[in-house]
């Protein structure tokens, strides 16, 4: 799927051109109702956003932003699929779903090795797309926050 423009039949559109990002709404959905950023700076998540892939769900006849993912890759082996958003008008629609498809589609042609994601509550929207918990967690380890 190219996510440069891809408008879905329940009237939606998801995009990966930055210059369509809402960061001021990005980053105060973030800092103030997503548990894994409450409090992110301003100038921390521009941060995050520049140095990542972003991808916008909006309302296609109106243009509102509804949603936002970010992917933090190397374009060639791994990928990490981080601050996915739905503004709470519009959570129980599908639309997660549909971003979090729209967003595998564009990770595709990479032939990436491994996407990963960490979630406390939406295993059942990451399982749809494919997502699975890991295999062998004890491989795994992490330097920082946990």
């Amino acid at each position: 799927m190219d996510t440069a423009n891809t408008v879905l039949p329940d009237g939606w559109e998801i995009s990966a051109d930055p210059d369509r990002l809402d960061a001021a709404l990005v980053h105060r959905w973030l800092s103030q109702d997503a548990y894994w950023a409450l409090g992110r700076t301003r100038e921390k998540q521009d941060q995050a956003i520049a140095g990542s892939l972003n991808f916008g769900a909006y309302d296609a006849v109106s243009g509102a932003q509804l949603g936002y993912a970010r992917v933090v890759t190397d374009r060639a082996t791994f990928a990490w699929l981080c601050d996915v958003y739905v503004d709470p008008g519009s959570r129980g629609k599908g639309l997660g779903g549909a971003l979090v498809d729209a967003v595998c589609a564009h990770l595709a042609p990479y032939g990436l090795r491994r996407v990963l994601l960490a979630t406390a509550d939406a295993h059942a929207v990451y399982a749809r797309a494919g997502f699975e918990p890991l295999a062998t967690p004890g491989k795994w380890m992490a330097l920082g926050e946990q």
